[in-house]
């Protein structure tokens, strides 16, 4: 692994990280999705449904197995306390699935995408880190259109649980602005390249 560079990206909601891989992964990158994995595990590792049920209780999980979503975001966006709980379930497996998974690839860039790498600071381990910036009334309605089974409150929410793009600002070593105002996909070719040079 010592001669693979590991690149995150991270944004708050709405803001667009997942589109920017989606450019990433046409230019060959592999990228592993950590937000996506870890509702994955949630529904699928046993260990750590378990570890869910013993802190929020049964019903967690709906009669058919899957994650009760609805109801565990209740408990958790709007009790900082709660979902800090919950992340320190979740954190620990998704790093563990993905070192698996990197050891898979063959790709000499690789990029995980997670939407709290500055917040619970996993974004130390990484070579490098790109953050995608949007301003929150743009993100908000992306959202909105998006997840038709959140409101605007539980946005809102999950916002203040995040850092703010000024934060974002001071730690990332790339800012890539998706606002509207910027084309995408010049910006994501510009950071490729950059990175292409440091792992040449």
């Amino acid at each position: 692994m010592n001669d693979v560079l590991t690149v995150g990206v991270t944004g708050g909601i709405g803001s667009g990280k997942t589109t920017v891989c989606k450019i990433f992964h046409q230019l060959g990158v592999s990228i592993y999705y950590a937000d996506d994995r870890g509702k994955y595990l949630l529904n699928n590792d046993e260990l750590l449904k378990s570890q869910v049920i013993d802190l929020f209780g049964e019903e967690s999980y709906l009669p058919d197995g899957a994650l009760n979503r609805g109801f565990l975001a209740n408990s958790v966006f709007s009790d900082k306390t709660e979902l800090e709980k919950l992340n320190a379930l979740v954190h620990p497996a998704v790093a563990k699935d993905y070192l698996v998974w990197a050891a898979q690839q063959k790709g000499s860039i690789l990029i995980k995408e997670a939407a709290l790498f500055i917040e619970n600071g996993s974004y130390k381990s990484l070579d490098k880190l790109i953050c995608v910036i949007a301003p929150e009334n743009v993100r908000v309605n992306r959202v909105l259109m998006r997840d038709m089974q959140r409101n605007q409150n539980q946005v809102l929410d999950i916002i203040s649980n995040q850092v703010d793009d000024q934060k974002r600002r001071e730690v990332s070593d790339y800012l890539i602005d998706n606002g509207g105002a910027k084309l995408l996909i010049p910006q994501v070719l510009t950071i490729y390249k950059t990175l292409q040079k440091i792992r040449d």
